[in-house]
């Protein structure tokens, strides 16, 4: 037995050192550690030494006699002791996944099926006992980790590939980038029922412990995403892990490039306020505040101006926009979308970069989400910004597309452009054809809206008022069971306003409970629906409507109220009693104890007589009162001289009382000099004397 035992390991050793030999000439020596062929005494230290040969290189070029080295190795593993193949499942070497082959000076790596057929031949000899491997299950182990990342569609399937993967330390910002990924289209209801799922997974916490452990070796991109994934996916941020996360960067936050600064910025935007963050968010303005000048993307620009907000230095609001505006050809249509609102946060109203993004904006309308053209509405709001050019493109673009917005959508820019003074008139003829056509579409919220809006803006929609008025009467009726008193009193002061009276919702209103919930003088709400009050009294009183016997008088708020004045334009007094005399001027006249008149001019029959025409002498000579108003640019809606609904109403009940009123906008009148102020003045308070010249010179 034992010269039998001998014989066969004499054959071996020999058939060992043919296929090393062979090995050798194709191997690369620069891989190899120094060892002596010479002091190999016996085929099993051969064999020793090829196996750690093969953990540097594979060298074979031809399958065959590796395959009979494969099982010469194996044939030894019950008497090796414990070796490579010892644990209880098979653990295969990185050479066998990654066999190499040299030949003429090229790499050949192998195929899908040559990887699988040696992965069956290294199964040990008792696999047989626990089955042959499923090649599907073999398949997937060779799909890489992202691949399969990408086919999960919610983050329990991230979750379920993590509990059957070994994670590498990059994988983990991956996988929970992923899952807030797969968040991010699902409706409300469904992302709130997936992200139970996911904390209540089993793999979850282990993986935010792994995200924890790791996060000192992480690439400073990594731990950008992580913490961003984070919170996204609603981790408590006083956890252990986030606090873990926001102390790491900390440490590291100098290591951080321009697009890890960029994603930690968005980041701590939307975190609760912490020791850690505020920390981290005072380190990073610090570095962004010294990177400006180096800054080349834009977006890192306008995430990090985002960041340094409102409370920044005038310095270095005035450094970012002068960045700003040297990168400005670099905008695209979403960045100067995205700049409008940047600037808003900040509070810089920087009118050359805001002009610079509202022409492209405006040239590009149609491929701006609504969403986007409601933000850079809103944007300009807050800045008191305003360009006609942008608000009449975004108005033309969605009465031209009107059937693509709902109700909702619409009262939305309404809204914004009550606040902004501009009056899009198709706009809001073609919303009133709609409400007209189904006013019970409206909900009380919107019901609201849209009065505020057509009043404030004095929309005059010609033929089709009055179908109008009482196509929202209608809808008002509707609701005067469940409405409150203060959003009764909200919607009649607006039909009163724009001279329309209910007489149901009037009577509903003016009893004398409601009256007196209206006005306690504790409410925070006070001032708000005393004005209101004092608004319906005006109107009540001078438009004189009839009304249903049962109503209350309103208490009187006239002493409550002071009369507003401004001061009289020295300019304006002086050309107007140069024209009329100076008799015949009175300034700085309150009727009402509300209504501030500019200046009033008696006409009488000699005055007429100075700058009317021939024909109007023989008119009767009753002398006439002209009301010169002298109005901002906030009395009218924006980029023309239509009157707002105060001024339109306090014009209104001045002619109640007999004066024929003329606004004189003050905006303009002010750049004229004193021979154009008074061809102004002719042209505004004597339009007929300026049409019969005009028409006797034609």
């Amino acid at each position: 037995m034992r010269s039998h035992a001998a014989a066969e390991r004499n054959e071996l050793d020999g058939e060992v050192k043919v296929h090393l030999h062979l090995g050798l000439s194709f191997l690369n020596t620069s891989f190899l550690p120094p060892y002596n062929m010479n002091v190999f005494r016996s085929g099993e230290e051969m064999l020793r030494r090829t196996i750690f040969f093969g953990r540097f290189s594979s060298v074979w070029k031809k399958p065959g006699p590796l395959s009979r080295t494969r099982a010469a190795v194996l044939s030894c593993r019950n008497c090796a002791g414990p070796s490579l193949w010892s644990r209880g499942t098979l653990q295969e070497p990185n050479w066998t996944h990654n066999t190499r082959y040299f030949c003429q000076g090229e790499t050949h790596k192998p195929s899908v099926e040559e990887q699988l057929d040696k992965s069956v031949c290294f199964q040990p000899p008792d696999a047989a006992s626990r089955g042959s491997r499923d090649l599907s299950d073999v398949a997937e182990l060779r799909v890489p980790f992202y691949r399969k990342l990408q086919g999960c569609l919610s983050p329990s399937d991230v979750l379920d590939l993590v509990d059957r993967t070994t994670l590498a330390h990059r994988h983990i910002s991956n996988s929970l980038t992923r899952m807030w990924e797969t968040t991010k289209k699902m409706s409300d209801e469904q992302r709130r029922c997936e992200l139970r799922l996911m904390l209540e997974h089993p793999r979850f916490e282990g993986l935010c412990h792994r995200a924890r452990i790791d996060a000192p070796r992480m690439h400073s991109n990594d731990l950008a995403y992580t913490l961003l994934a984070m919170v996204k996916l609603g981790v408590s941020q006083s956890s252990l892990v986030v606090q873990t996360l926001l102390r790491v960067i900390q440490e590291r936050l100098n290591q951080f490039d321009d697009k890890s600064l960029s994603i930690l910025s968005t980041c701590l935007e939307e975190m609760e306020s912490s020791k850690n963050a505020e920390a981290l968010k005072q380190g990073l303005k610090l570095i962004l505040e010294d990177r400006i000048p180096q800054i080349q993307n834009v977006m890192l620009l306008q995430t990090m101006m985002r960041l340094l907000g409102g409370d920044t230095s005038p310095a270095i609001k005035k450094k970012l926009e002068m960045k700003a505006l040297s990168m400005a050809e670099e905008f695209t249509l979403p960045n100067a979308q995205y700049m409008l609102t940047t600037l808003a946060a900040m509070h810089l109203n920087s009118k050359p970069l805001l002009d610079l993004c509202s022409k492209k904006i405006a040239e590009n309308v149609h491929g701006v989400p609504f969403t986007r053209l409601l933000g850079v509405l809103k944007s300009c709001r807050e800045l008191r910004y305003r360009n006609y050019s942008l608000f009449s493109s975004i108005s033309d673009y969605l009465a031209n597309t009107f059937t693509m917005w709902s109700n909702k959508q619409l009262i939305f820019v309404l809204l914004e452009f009550e606040g902004l003074r501009f009056r899009p008139v198709t706009l809001m003829d073609v919303f009133a054809e709609r409400v007209m056509e189904n006013p019970d579409s409206l909900k009380l919220k919107d019901l609201l809206s849209v009065l505020k809006s057509y009043c404030s803006l004095n929309h005059d929609l010609k033929e089709n008022r009055q179908k109008f008025l009482d196509s929202v009467t209608r809808v008002l009726e509707s609701y005067l069971t469940r409405m409150s008193s203060a959003d009764l009193l909200k919607a009649v002061s607006c039909l009163c306003v724009m001279e329309h009276f209910p007489q149901a919702p009037l009577e509903k209103l003016l009893q004398k409970d409601r009256l007196e919930e209206l006005l306690p003088r504790g409410s925070p709400l006070y001032k708000g629906v005393e004005l209101k009050l004092h608004t319906l009294d005006l109107c009540l009183r001078l438009d004189r409507p009839p009304l249903p016997p049962t109503v209350s008088p309103i208490p009187d708020l006239h002493d409550l109220i002071p009369s507003f004045e401004l001061p009289l334009n020295p300019g304006l007094l002086s050309t107007l009693k140069d024209m009329v005399g100076e008799a015949n001027v009175r300034d700085s006249v309150v009727e009402e104890r509300v209504y501030f008149i500019d200046c009033v001019i008696t006409l009488t029959s000699e005055a007429k007589n100075v700058h009317r025409s021939p024909e109007e002498l023989c008119e009767t000579q009753k002398p006439q009162r002209i009301a010169v108003l002298c109005a901002p640019p906030s009395f009218f809606c924006f980029g023309t001289t239509h009157p707002r609904s105060r001024l339109a109403m306090k014009r209104r009940h001045l002619r109640k009382l007999g004066y024929e009123p003329v606004l004189l906008p003050v905006h303009e009148f002010d750049t004229l000099n004193n021979q154009e102020r008074t061809e102004a003045l002719k042209r505004f308070i004597f339009p007929e004397g300026e049409r019969s010249k005009t028409e006797e010179e034609g």
